[in-house]
Formats: structure tokens, sequence, C-alpha cells
């Protein structure tokens, strides 16, 4: 078997995303202002700027999952918080960083890290969502800005430095490496502004459980995860979960935050399968040891408990130790039971495709779109398939359509498009696209080049041509804004 590790071999091709046909950009006059004192500090377009370079730094220093399942599902409980918080229109990104350390964080201009860790720790989703709705009301709340505002005389580029230097610190388990970069910009100013953090970790809280309830998750799923965490700490003696360390949990604060969730009762959604699906599936991709995994899984199948994301956790495991024949087979039962689930039939598929059943693949994923017409994750799967099936035209098709829908404008997407485009054309759409992946991933200069190399390519029309140079143009003042700072 022909095994990749969390992603689909189409989506390691050239970087590539498009442009003003579906640009996923939002300006910084489309961002929020919420009105509070940290507008003294900087703007919202320079709040984005400093969330762009913010995760430039995470892209090149962590390891990100890009599997459609893990990433699609994350973004989609985001998402869903998003909508029911108090700046349900601000631009979130949400992403999950590859990490054994138990924690979350939130960079500037929305950008929100999940560590694998983590996902694997919660028991439940409402676990997670409770940590994901924590860390979505430190932003909408300005907490990260509100922090360095001490730093008033602190111009743009070193306001950056810090946030990154201590955020970044976190997120690639370096605190050193982090400090370091802090205290080269103002090393007294450290503990205030760390102590700053932690005081407005309550009203983290109480925003992050009236997400929750507004978004029909269990209340209790933020202050249950944050006691059980409290009580563990215990057994990690000095190497307490990083979480912990960046978001200090008292019993005070544990009894407050239950006090909170008890105001808006029990009722709402405690788990689902989706949550306990991608948590399998992850533990099993995510395994260095696939035989232990498999083992691991025959057990949990043994016993009466056994559920649904057990058997399906067991066809994985199945998957990764080449017996390709008993996942697919216990796929199809699954799928007996709950024929309509994504989750089995983008698996089945997946497997399917490596085996060399090609079609069946290809008709399976088109079923499962007329299911769920729109949907990214399977639309993603199905366009990967049909390039590595030779059919690139027709996920060239595929993709154009996907980005109609905002929510599928991610940099994987793209990816797929340009790929598509490579092989089936026009040739001036892979460079058109990968200006918008290099704009994403703030690099306005790079992508500014791929935009005039897609201009001198012959045979445009004169509508594509004007559509590039536009695009042209507003980059080229955004790189200019930049360079003035």
């Amino acid at each position: 078997m022909n095994y990749r590790w969390f992603s689909i071999a189409v989506l390691a091709g050239t970087l590539l995303h498009s442009p003003s046909f579906v640009s996923s950009e939002v300006s910084g006059n489309e961002l929020p202002d919420f009105g509070d004192s940290s507008g003294s500090l900087i703007s919202p377009a320079q709040e984005m700027e400093l969330g762009e370079a913010f995760m430039n730094s995470v892209r090149a220093q962590a390891t990100l999952i890009h599997d459609p399942e893990i990433s699609g599902y994350i973004r989609q409980l985001g998402e869903r918080l998003v909508t029911h918080s108090d700046a349900p229109s601000y631009p979130f990104t949400f992403f999950v960083v590859k990490d054994p350390a138990v924690n979350a964080f939130a960079g500037p201009g929305g950008y929100i890290g999940i560590h694998t860790g983590l996902i694997l720790t919660a028991r439940n989703e409402s676990e997670l969502a409770g940590v994901m709705a924590h860390e979505i009301a430190h932003v909408t709340q300005r907490h990260l800005l509100r922090a360095y505002e001490s730093a008033n005389q602190m111009n743009l580029p070193s306001v950056a430095g810090m946030i990154a230097a201590i955020l970044l610190g976190v997120a690639t388990e370096n605190a050193d490496a982090g400090i370091a970069g802090v205290s080269a910009i103002q090393a007294g100013n450290i503990q205030r502004q760390l102590n700053f953090t932690r005081a407005n970790e309550k009203e983290a809280d109480r925003i992050g459980i009236q997400t929750l309830a507004r978004s029909g998750i269990d209340p209790y799923g933020m202050p249950s995860f944050f006691e059980r965490l409290h009580q563990s700490t215990r057994l990690y003696g000095n190497n307490v979960p990083e979480f912990l360390s960046t978001h200090p949990v008292t019993t005070d604060r544990i009894a407050e935050s239950m006090s909170r969730a008890e105001e808006y009762g029990r009722g709402k959604q405690l788990d689902s399968l989706d949550f306990q699906l991608i948590r399998v599936r992850l533990h099993v991709l995510d395994s260095g040891n696939p035989q232990a995994v498999f083992k691991d899984y025959q057990s949990r199948v043994s016993k009466k408990s056994a559920g649904p994301a057990d058997h399906y956790g067991l066809a994985l495991a199945y998957w990764r130790n080449g017996a390709d024949d008993k996942a697919q087979k216990l796929l199809l039962t699954l799928m007996d039971n709950d024929p309509d689930r994504a989750a089995y039939r983008t698996a089945l598929a997946q497997i399917q495709l490596e085996s060399g059943q090609v079609q069946e693949a290809l008709d399976l994923y088109e079923d499962t779109l007329s299911l769920y017409p729109g949907d990214v994750i399977v639309g993603q799967y199905y366009a990967a398939a049909l390039i590595q099936a030779g059919q690139a035209k027709k996920a060239r098709d595929q993709v154009l359509k996907m980005l109609r829908n905002e929510q599928a404008r991610t940099a994987e997407t793209y990816k797929l498009w340009a790929k598509a485009a490579s092989v089936s054309g026009p040739a001036w759409e892979t460079n058109v696209a990968s200006a918008e992946v290099y704009n994403l991933y703030g690099s306005p200069k790079l992508a500014i080049d791929q935009l005039k190399q897609a201009l001198s390519h012959k045979g445009l029309s004169q509508y594509d041509q004007a559509r590039i140079q536009a695009r042209l143009k507003e980059l080229q003042q955004i790189l200019a804004a930049r360079q003035q700072k």
C-alpha cells in the first residue's frame, strides 16, 4: 500500500492559489472595530499584517496538519463557534499543529492554532470546543493587543516581533527562543504583559462559555476540561501541559467557570461522532508504530462497549498495515449501518484509489458529493483523485465550482486548482494562482512577480487581462504600504 501520511499527493505540488476570480483576502477596512482602547495601538489593517507575519513564522517553524478530514473538522467547528460569538464577521483562520503538547494559541489577526495533543486529550467535542471558544474570546476581546498597550511608543515591526516571540515560543515548544526574542525588544515589560494576559483569562472563560451555549454545545465542556487538566498536574511534575503554563488554572477559576456554565444548564450537545472519528483518525495516522496501533484497535473492538469510532479506527489500522481488503470490508460494514457518513465513504474511496480501483473511487466520491453538495472535504478528495486518474480538466472544473463557496478558498483547494490547470491549461492560471498563495503567505513581492508572468502569456482575453491587472495594482499598493512602515 502506498500510504501517505496526512496528505494527498497532489497537494504536495507547486504552491498555487487563486486570485481575483475568487480572492480570499479580506481588506483591513473590512475588519470590525471593537471600539476598545487597543485601537490606539494598531489599526485593524495593521492587526492583519501582524497576523500574516505571525502565520508565516508558524508555517516556517512548525509542522501543520493538512489532512482534509482533520483540518476540515477543526475549521468547521471553529466557524460554528465564531458564528455564535460576539464578533461573527471577524475573519478567523483555524489550523492544526502537529505537536503532542496539550495546547492551543491565538495569534493576532484571528489565527487560532490547535495542537494535535489537545485533540487527542479532549474526551469529547465540548471539551475541545471549550478551549477553542476560550481562544476565540481572547481575539474578539483584543486581549493580545491590549496586553502590549504599555509599549505605547513602539513601532509596528517591534510590536510584531514581541507578539511573534511570545506566541511562537509557545507554538514551537521553544520557550527560550521566544523569551530571547522578546528580551531583545523590551525585556522589562515581559512579566507585566504576561500578568495582564492572565488577568483576562476569566473574561475569556465567561465569553467562551457564552459562545458554547449559543452554539448548542455543552457549556460544561470548558470547566470540566480545565478541572481535569488541573487535577492531572500532580502526574506531570515539572512538565505540566503547555496550556496550563500559558493559561493558569486555579480552583477559584474552575469554580467560577462552572458557575457560569450552570447559568446555561445542560441539555446542549456534549459530543459528536464526527469528533470521535477525527480523534481516532488522528490517533491511527499519527502513530509511529502501525503494528501497535493495530493491536490497540483490535483490543478495542473486542469489547462490548466498542462503538463505530473503534471499528473505524481498526479499518484505518488495517489500511496502515497494508491489509486493504480487510479495511474495505470493515468500512463497507460501517456504511451498511450508516450509509451517508462522509468519513466512511472518503476513507473507502482513498483505499480504493490506492488499490487501483480508480473508477470505483471516483464514483464513490461523486456519489458522496451528490449527498453533500459543496462539501469542502469531499470536494478536495474528489479533485485530487481526478488529477491522479488523469482527468485534470474535470478536476479543474470541480475546483472552480468549489471556489464559488468562500469556505472552500483554502490553500489546499487552490493548490489543487493550480495543479489541474498546469496539466489541462490555461497556463496563465498557474501564475495567477501562485500569486495568491504567495500573498496569503505574506509575500506580496513574489505574488506581484507571478502576476506579471501571467500577463506575459499570449491569448489572454481582455476580460482576464483586466482582472489580472486589477489584482496586480492591488498587490502593488499592499506592498508599497508595508514598505512605508
